[in-house]
């Protein structure tokens, strides 16, 4: 099983509505939508913080850096 999670929910994501902690049965759909939520992330929201993609285990990690 592989996990998408954000590191920190900020103000924005908390707001948007989107679920943190979604898991996968393959690493590749996982990849898929930790890329989308990733380039959702930083393409819509405040543009406070660059959301990044970080592989630790089956976890597949957004981490959130200020700008």
């Amino acid at each position: 099983m592989f996990t998408v999670k954000v590191e920190k929910e900020c103000g924005c994501f908390k707001r948007s509505g989107m679920e943190n902690g979604k898991t996968f049965s393959n690493k590749d759909d996982a990849m898929i939508e930790a890329r989308e939520w990733a380039a959702e992330m930083n393409e819509t929201f405040c543009q406070k913080h660059n959301f990044s993609i970080v592989e630790e285990g089956n976890d597949l990690i957004i981490k959130v850096e200020m700008n």
